[in-house]
């Protein structure tokens, strides 16, 4: 194939040419020993931009989560979190398997809890009940396709969380998405947790890392657990540079994911048995239904990728497609286009 054009994930990107020379160009050191000025300057400016007092450089935003649920939580804790979220259904069982701690999943109105089922499910003081200890919320959601949440909605939550004692962590993988489709500086967004943390490699075209923020003593506990975990990186500001860069250039930039998203998303509900729920593409991720076409979901990917487009299929009958920077208007006429052809 001579090239792909690639919508099954924003991961995929691959890194500008200042973030390259950037790279290529980084001052570093010895980060274990904390002497690696590149990425003590990238934590300090991620803390600095989500409004908290310190940060911590993570190879993956999996790692990133996991050590903030162990930072949080004693084993035999209960964690309360969306039925669909990334680190109940993507992180391979992390929470049980690593924190020792029971999940408590919660249904929601397309990836936003409600205060009330988040203070219904919240339990009392019993010898008989796992002690609930930490809230996860996660914005944009991805399973729900991208979907938002306020910072009103987010500070309701959290004030549940706060009232009964638990306390609070934000997964911004897409963090910045959801600030630039609200409108709203991303700091506000992330206020109200107490935790939070944000993906580089993914609408931010970074190559590698995630960045954990929360208060000085959450960083020291959670630094401890990332090492546990293998996380402790070496000459780590030569992928760090790289997160300086899209922190200072890529953020704006969103709002073109977000707009080619709408384009793709219209698109594809004027196709043939493939349903689009319009409401719910606010940024760049969209889901497609395809269970009119006849075509199980995992099939049309299959038959896509043949024909050079390569999407996820999630489950039997939803594809999804997300935009970012190396994809454009074209790439998405065309893609609809061959789609069209397979329906047809």
């Amino acid at each position: 194939m001579a090239r792909w054009i690639d919508f099954r994930s924003d991961t995929v990107t691959q890194p500008t040419p200042s973030m390259r020379k950037a790279m290529a160009e980084a001052e570093v050191g010895d980060d274990v020993y904390g002497e690696d000025p590149t990425v003590r300057r990238l934590e300090e400016v991620a803390a600095a931009r989500l409004g908290k007092e310190a940060g911590l450089f993570c190879p993956s935003g999996t790692m990133a989560n996991q050590v903030a649920v162990l930072a949080h939580t004693r084993r035999g804790d209960e964690v309360l979190l969306e039925q669909e979220s990334h680190i109940y259904y993507y992180e391979v069982g992390g929470v049980a398997l690593l924190a020792g701690c029971q999940v408590r999943p919660l249904p929601s109105d397309r990836g936003v809890l409600d205060p009330a089922v988040v203070e219904a499910a919240i339990r009392p003081a019993n010898i008989h009940f796992p002690r609930p200890s930490l809230l996860c919320l996660e914005n944009t959601h991805n399973r729900w396709g991208g979907t938002v949440m306020t910072v009103e909605q987010t500070a309701a939550l959290a004030d549940v969380a706060h009232r009964h004692g638990l306390r609070v962590h934000l997964d911004g993988a897409r963090l910045f998405n959801a600030a630039v489709a609200l409108g709203v500086p991303a700091d506000r967004l992330a206020a109200p947790a107490d935790s939070v943390m944000f993906s580089l490699s993914k609408g931010l075209g970074c190559p590698v890392g995630s960045v954990l923020v929360g208060d000085r003593d959450f960083i020291e506990e959670a630094r401890r657990y990332r090492k546990a975990l293998g996380g402790g990186m070496r000459q780590a500001g030569i992928i760090a540079a790289a997160g300086l860069v899209a922190l200072e250039e890529m953020i704006d930039r969103l709002a073109e994911d977000h707009a080619l998203a709408r384009r793709l998303a219209e698109g594809l509900a004027e196709l043939p048995g493939v349903v689009v729920d319009l409401e719910s593409v606010q940024t760049n991720i969209v889901m497609a239904d395809v269970r009119g076409t006849g075509w199980a979901a995992q099939e049309l990917a299959a038959a896509l990728a043949a024909e050079g487009v390569r999407v996820n299929a999630v489950d039997p009958y939803r594809l999804r497609w997300v935009t970012h920077k190396d994809v454009g208007p074209r790439d998405v006429d065309e893609a609809l286009r061959i789609f069209r052809r397979i329906l047809s």
